[in-house]
Order: structure tokens, then sequence, then C-alpha cells
């Protein structure tokens, strides 16, 4: 075949329109932005963000695309999640209820003491359950395709071994939430919010005595290296626990065809919210084992001594019940219903 210059121009020309058309058939009919803050080596966005997307893009047959950006990438701090959404900034985010205080009043009571009995399986099926109920009021144009909450907080200790309520008289504890910060302070320390990112350095520079954090967050943040102790109760009892939720912009759930949101919502329904509590509760063996062979010490409380931290935190309970009455939300109604069904779902 002779190339003659009229015949190079067309191959040229021909070139990017073949290209235009491979990309346009290669793409995906829907894509959506997902924010989070933390690494790309954390066991959430490992183990459960990217699973999950990949899960719906495959469900999709490529319909579907959903670009992870982790650390905060598009900006923002942490706190700022649940605004990007709601004003469209990103499609979708993994968001700390706790970050945005006050904002998700009814989704707190997962995170009082006593609540959460050592399975978050447990805890995310009633959350699943109650939400159409109880909890949508929250959801101001934010539609949660799944909630959840993680393994509970354990103490990491820098210097000091706590084995009673009197052994944090005066310290300063980390918490991610104001029910935490309740927390705290019916131990008798101090309360310091401070988003997960933020804990080594105030753990280094001795702003905090200790924090309130789950044993899977330990290897990404290296916490082993600025403790000495991680402490929990029996039976990996813990201090409450923080709820989070991936949500998506209202408008544009609503904006999508049903067969879409329904491949959304058939994975992320009961089974998922149960895999994701078993995720979550499998991450905290890894991160134990990181700190034990650093060096540091695991501490299982006594049954007696774990009841001096119960009786010490009971008015927490009641002070958030009287606060969700005095703004005219069942508090005790939604407390009594979460812990049904935290017993029923932990059976």
């Amino acid at each position: 075949m002779k190339f003659t210059q009229r015949t190079f121009i067309k191959l040229a020309l021909a070139v990017p329109a073949i290209c235009m058309a491979i990309t346009t058939a290669n793409a995906a009919e829907f894509e959506f932005k997902l924010h989070h803050f933390l690494s790309p080596k954390a066991p959430a966005h490992t183990k459960m963000l990217t699973p999950w997307a990949e899960r719906i893009e495959k469900a999709s047959d490529g319909r579907i695309k959903i670009t992870i950006y982790p650390s905060m990438t598009l900006g923002g701090k942490p706190p700022q999640l649940p605004r990007q959404v709601r004003d469209g900034i990103v499609d979708m985010a993994w968001i700390v209820n706790a970050y945005a205080a006050g904002a998700f009043p009814r989704t707190e009571v997962f995170e009082l003491p006593g609540v959460h009995q050592g399975s978050s399986a447990a805890v995310n099926l009633a959350m699943f359950e109650m939400y159409e109920k109880y909890l949508k009021p929250d959801f101001k144009k934010l539609k949660p395709l799944f909630q959840h909450v993680h393994g509970g907080q354990a103490m990491h200790m820098a210097d000091k071994l706590v084995r009673s309520p009197a052994d944090l008289q005066g310290l300063k504890i980390r918490t991610p939430s104001r029910t935490g910060a309740w927390v705290i302070e019916a131990l008798g320390a101090s309360p310091v919010k401070t988003s997960v990112g933020e804990i080594p350095v105030a753990l280094s520079k001795k702003v905090v005595d200790g924090a309130l954090i789950p044993f899977e967050i330990i290897p990404p943040l290296k916490i082993q290296q600025q403790t000495k102790y991680q402490i929990e109760g029996p039976g990996g009892k813990r201090l409450g626990t923080t709820s989070f939720q991936v949500a998506i912009n209202t408008e544009r759930w609503n904006g999508l065809p049903n067969d879409i949101q329904k491949i959304f919502l058939d994975n992320s329904g009961a089974a998922w919210h149960e895999e994701v509590g078993n995720i979550w509760d499998g991450a905290e063996a890894g991160g134990i084992a990181v700190a034990v062979k650093a060096g540091n010490e695991h501490i299982q409380l006594s049954d007696a001594e774990w009841s001096e931290f119960e009786k010490a935190v009971e008015p927490v309970v009641g002070r958030w019940i009287k606060e969700m009455n005095d703004k005219g939300i069942p508090g005790q109604i939604l407390y009594d219903k979460a812990r049904e069904l935290v017993v029923k779902y932990s059976k």
C-alpha cells in the first residue's frame, strides 16, 4: 500500500475520532466521587470502601464508576464532609457523624456507653433497622447508603496504666465526639476533641495523655509508638463507639434511574451492614497485634474493674436522654430500642 500525503492526513484526522469513540464506549454512564479523611492504607479504605465500590461497579456491568478520594484530597477538613455532600461539591462521602457536632442527634444513641456490647455487626444491623422509623429526620439533604460503627472506644494511654476511674483523674483524653467528652468527664478526666489524624501529634506533644479509639487504627497512625498501654473491658467491651455513614447527595440520588438506585441498595442492605461490622471487628485483632509486637501491654480489665467504669458513666445516658427530650426527640424510646435490637442481633 502506497502512503500519499493525503492518506497520511486522513489517518491523522481519524485517530482522535477513533480514540474518542473508544473512550466514550468505555466511559461509565454514572460517575461518582467518594471523599473521605483517612489514608488509602487504612482498613476502612482497603477493606470497606474499595470493596463496596467495586461490587457496585461490577453489579452495574460498567454503567457505574465510583472514584474514591482519600485523605481529604478534594480539599477541606473532615468536619466539612457532610456539607460537601449537601452542597454537591462531592457526590458521596464517608462521614464521622460526631465531627459535625450535634448534626445527627438521633444517631448518637449508638455511641452511648452500654449500647455497643462487643459486636459492631449487631449495632450496624440495629442502625439499619431503625433508620426509616427513628433516625431519618437527622439526614437533611443526605441519603445514607449505609451506616456503621467501629470496634468501640478502647483506652490508649501514653504512660499511665489505668485500671479504675481514679487512675484517670486530672488526665487529658482525646475523644471524637461530644458524648465521648461526657464519658471522659464522668470518669474525672478532661476531654480534648480532635480528628483521628491529629492523634499522633497530640500524643507526641503531650497535648493529651491518652485517646479513645479502636485498635484497628493503631497501624496506619503508628499509635504503638506514642503509647504503652491498650486497655479495654472484659470480652472486648468499650466506652461507647463512633457512628459513621456513607452518604450521597439527595438531589443526585433522586435523579438516578430506579435500576441504578436498586444496584446501590442491593449492595448496601442488611447483609452488607453485618459484613461491615465483621470487617471492623476483624481489623481489631490486627491492630492490637501490632501494638503488642512493639512491646505495648494489652490489658483486658476484670468484671469487677469494668463495673467501676460502667457505674461512673451511667449519668451520661441520662444526660443524653434529657437533652433529646428537651429537643422534642424521644430519647428514652431511642435508647431502649437501640439496646433491644443490639441484644437481638448479638445472639
